[in-house]
């Protein structure tokens, strides 16, 4: 992933958060402008996961760019547990009219 790709995707992330990248930079400990720079230079390791806990994703999930809203999709999973057979099914059978 490219500087460019990593800091539209920690955008992205952050949008669907909804906190701005301010106070993303501020909660992290770092300076106001912090997040903003992202795409010039890239995070150190321990940054970076601190990153993925304050935006509620693992980093496997922050680098699936096919994944809009991880923390949304797990929240739903685990919602889904909860559902019977016959639900799950149905909400199956929704799911493919709406492909």
């Amino acid at each position: 992933m490219e500087k460019k790709q990593f800091a539209q995707r920690m955008s992205q992330l952050r949008q669907a958060k909804g906190v701005s990248a301010r106070d993303m930079s501020l909660s992290l400990g770092q300076s106001a402008g912090y997040i903003n720079n992202i795409g010039v230079n890239l995070p150190s390791m321990s940054t970076f996961f601190y990153i993925c806990e304050y935006l509620g994703v693992t980093p496997e999930e922050f680098f699936a760019a096919e994944l809009a809203d991880p923390v949304r999709l797990l929240s739903l999973s685990k919602s889904l547990r909860r559902l019977s057979s016959r639900q799950l099914e149905l909400l199956e059978q929704l799911v493919q009219e709406m492909k």
